[in-house]
């Protein structure tokens, strides 16, 4: 049986497959189309999961990997949209898992901490004291490793060819070239714009009691905000 639900106080989207499987699936995304191709969408997926108001670990993610009893961790980020799933057949670590993806969302570290966004955006390296500065960062790293395949850059041509004026012509994930570009106030920024109730879409799967589940999300994070 499925609902589709707004958040009266919000508007944020809610949907609900209620059935008999075990494996209780969470997602909740957002709306992030790129302006440009700093992957400030992407580094944004990472930085959130780098400690958050009721969660301030280094780098949560990694805890919940090791020691939760998911099915399923991730979070990903689209051409535009980045979406943050979470699965588990244990009620109480999918309690868990949901609590602490919807605090990395919405009440990150990133305000306080801009080592966060520096660690896994960008920033400058060097090696050695009469060796050359260079770039460093999770995501500029990561995306160099992309970019080094034709195939990738292949795509990326054919894409920015096909919508030279949309986000779809833009690499959400960070072209290597571009990523130093973004700064810290743009990446607080773009969390402000996006990273919002009325910007989002839920979603619960699998048989759990509905009714508690949204009774949480409402009371710790949902009502906390203003439309």
């Amino acid at each position: 049986m499925g609902w589709l639900l707004r958040h009266k106080k919000t508007g944020a989207k809610v949907m609900l497959i209620e059935n008999e499987d075990e494996n209780k699936v969470f997602n909740i995304a957002f709306r992030t189309p790129p302006e440009n191709s700093t992957g400030v969408a992407h580094i944004l997926e990472h930085s959130v999961l780098c400690g958050s108001s009721n969660f301030p670990l280094k780098d949560p993610f990694v805890e919940l990997v090791k020691g939760s009893l998911n099915t399923f961790l991730n979070a990903m980020t689209y051409p535009d949209k980045t979406c943050y799933p979470v699965a588990s057949c244990n009620d109480q670590d999918f309690q868990n898992l949901m609590h602490v993806y919807l605090d990395a969302v919405f009440f990150p570290n990133i305000y306080e901490k801009e080592e966060i966004f520096r660690q896994e955006g960008w920033n400058y390296h060097l090696e050695k004291t009469e060796g050359p500065l260079t770039y460093n960062g999770v995501v500029y790293n990561e995306m160099k490793g992309a970019f080094s395949s034709p195939d990738e850059v292949l795509e990326r041509e054919i894409m920015n060819s096909l919508f030279p004026d949309s986000p779809y012509g833009c690499e959400s994930g960070g072209n290597p070239e571009n990523i130093p570009e973004l700064s810290y106030e743009e990446f607080l920024d773009f969390h402000r714009r996006y990273y919002h109730p009325s910007n989002s879409y839920l979603y619960l799967y699998g048989n759990m009691d509905m009714a508690e589940k949204l009774e949480f999300i409402d009371r710790e994070y949902l009502s906390k905000f203003e439309y």
